[in-house]
């Protein structure tokens, strides 16, 4: 279920930004802020730039920091540098577009987990959430020259990773402890979907045998239903302004 929010899903093309939300509502106070990144350059009495293109914000109007808000570049090369088998040679606008739709995913989800303190990720947690990462590549020499290749640094990585960790524990906190599935739901989806596919076979689980396998089906169907339902909403109460298309 929570690879729909780091990993793109199977099948699918272009961006998932609705443009129904792709609107600018910055108050007036914030024009310059809004020139300066839609040009994709922040310049200062001593002509020092920022070179990363800045791509997209996400609330920008209603938070007291950017922390979360600006979505650069980098952030789309870093989103496909971690997922595995996707090229990082020119990547694609349906693969920019993608990588910008999970990445303000996450960031709309964000800004509702950090509101709970009791869910910070640990240090443990993290260094396990980079193992498995690591684990979905071939070698750890070639991770390591994904991120070499994007510019991705151990301290940005860990960041990263705490924020997905910060992910995962929100959204168990928000849906998977609150999902209850029925004895009737068990029996019907083995009678209906588990069964049918030991058809022509000898042997065919029985309810009991597969019960434990079903709940968990059954469980995880329903988070991702609720979560594809919060994130709808999110989405369309979201401020996001797209300032450099990709």
């Amino acid at each position: 279920m929570l690879h729909k929010i780091f990993t793109p899903p199977r099948n699918s093309s272009g961006s998932r930004l609705p443009t129904a939300v792709c609107r600018l509502l910055l108050p007036s106070g914030r024009l310059l802020l809004l020139f300066l990144l839609i040009t994709g350059h922040w310049s200062l009495a001593t002509g020092q730039q920022v070179v990363d293109k800045m791509v997209a914000t996400v609330n920008a109007g209603s938070q007291p920091s950017c922390d979360l808000c600006l979505i650069t570049y980098s952030d789309l090369l870093w989103q496909l540098a971690l997922q595995p088998k996707t090229s990082l040679a020119n990547p694609s606008s349906d693969d920019l577009n993608r990588a910008l739709g999970l990445i303000v995913d996450q960031r709309l989800i964000l800004e509702e987990a950090e509101k709970l303190p009791s869910i910070e990720p640990s240090v443990d947690e993290v260094k396990t959430a980079r193992n498995e990462l690591v684990q979905t590549f071939p070698s750890q020499a070639e991770f390591q020259l994904r991120l070499q290749r994007v510019g991705l640094t151990a301290e940005k990585l860990n960041q990263i990773l705490e924020q997905r960790v910060r992910i995962e524990k929100y959204l168990d906190f928000r849906f998977r402890n609150f999902v209850v599935i029925t004895q009737k739901e068990i029996a019907d989806y083995h009678r209906d979907v588990y069964a049918p596919r030991f058809q022509g076979r000898q042997i065919v689980p029985t309810l009991e045998d597969a019960r434990s396998e079903i709940e968990k089906i059954l469980t995880e169907a329903k988070i991702e239903s609720d979560m594809d339902a919060f994130l709808d909403n999110a989405r369309e109460r979201a401020e996001i302004v797209i300032l450099n298309p990709v």
